[in-house]
């Protein structure tokens, strides 16, 4: 299990770098206020980790005086162009922005340039002048996918063997690379037999992608299901009960929520990926504070890889690895990490499952 513990030395080579409140630099002391922008709640990893870790986070960098404003769009782009809006009116120090839809804030992006508030793209990654990029691998994410579920489907699959893929947004850059990653597995080794770009994530337009994908294979002729996160993965095994499925062909994620590790140890998902929210929150309020204090030096440190935008190159960042999140790995990984306790994910219909693989 060497991937959790790169995650993790990653992070804290990030937060011994950054330096400590009393050595900030001429820009700001610690009364910061930080701006944070999510996308969505459908997926419930922003609610549940990503703005109280970062939020606890700034708090300790800046002793207690710095703040965190935040708002959550629900999915809605032109809601979360208002709401960077209010922000750059209020004039936050700092705008961390997960784009719900990474072309159409572009013009947000040099709003705030204009303004002189600085914006850093988190998790995706958006158009228009960034001063910085907080992600995971996401090709590789898609890599791992597509790799694991070959594995699931076994040694004898070939191109006879027909998949379904549920790609994520197409608003979405990430949800791209995570496609490509996992075609640079799949393509080749298996009939991709029918794919869908699902919009906004959203559960429900998986859920009917899925049935339209069924009704055309046929149910019992699919042999695997690329799901690129989690969330539409539990529509997609939905979709294969209500057709009358009872042998659940695997079925891959992302995010590592609770119903999917539940999910994968009842045997219904075969995986996740799973990201530590940890570490790229904590890192993005680190890189937040660095910039806004002036410690160039520190937020060098943070963001030594480059990528590119459609509208820019060389964007400094920084990306954090994953990991195959399998039954096999469950107490090493969320367990270990303090994302659950064994109390949340055995509870009810699953304790016996989890008394089978030792979760106790």
């Amino acid at each position: 299990m060497a991937a959790p513990a790169l995650i993790f030395s990653l992070a804290s080579c990030g937060a011994d770098d950054s330096g400590t409140s009393a050595d900030a630099g001429p820009n700001k002391g610690n009364d910061v206020t930080v701006g944070l922008l999510l996308p969505e709640t459908a997926n419930t990893r922003y609610e549940d980790f990503d703005y109280p870790i970062f939020k606890r986070k700034v708090a300790e960098l800046t002793r207690g005086q710095g703040k965190v404003e935040y708002a959550n769009a629900g999915a809605d782009a032109n809601k979360q162009a208002g709401q960077m809006q209010q922000m750059i009116d209020s004039k936050v120090d700092i705008i961390v922005l997960d784009a719900v839809d990474s072309h159409a804030i572009a013009g947000m992006v040099q709003k705030a340039k204009d303004a002189g508030i600085p914006v850093i793209a988190y998790d995706r990654l958006a158009e228009g002048p960034i001063d910085a990029y907080i992600s995971f691998d996401n090709e590789l994410v898609g890599e791992v996918q597509g790799r694991s579920l070959l594995e699931a489907m076994g040694s004898g699959t070939d191109t006879s063997s027909k998949i379904v893929m549920m790609n994520g947004s197409p608003t979405d850059p990430n949800a791209k690379q995570f496609k490509e990653g996992a075609l640079a597995q799949l393509s080749g080794k298996v009939t991709i037999a029918k794919s869908y770009d699902t919009k906004d994530w959203k559960p429900e337009n998986a859920l009917a992608n899925m049935t339209q994908a069924i009704n055309a294979i046929g149910k019992d002729n699919i042999d695997g299901v690329y799901s690129a996160n989690d969330g539409m993965a539990g529509a997609v095994i939905q979709a294969l009960k209500n057709a009358g499925v009872t042998d659940l062909p695997p079925v891959t994620g992302q995010d590592a929520e609770l119903a999917a590790v539940q999910r994968i140890i009842s045997g219904e998902q075969y995986m996740s990926v799973y990201k530590s929210y940890p570490a790229e929150a904590e890192t993005a309020a680190e890189m937040a504070v660095a910039k806004v204090q002036g410690k160039d030096i520190q937020f060098d440190a943070l963001t030594r890889d480059r990528v590119s935008s459609p509208t820019h190159k060389d964007i400094p960042a920084q990306l954090v690895p994953v990991v195959a999140l399998t039954k096999d790995n469950i107490k090493e990984t969320v367990i270990e990490d303090g994302i659950y306790k064994v109390s949340d994910i055995c509870s009810g219909k699953y304790r016996e499952a989890c008394a089978e693989i030792g979760l106790k």
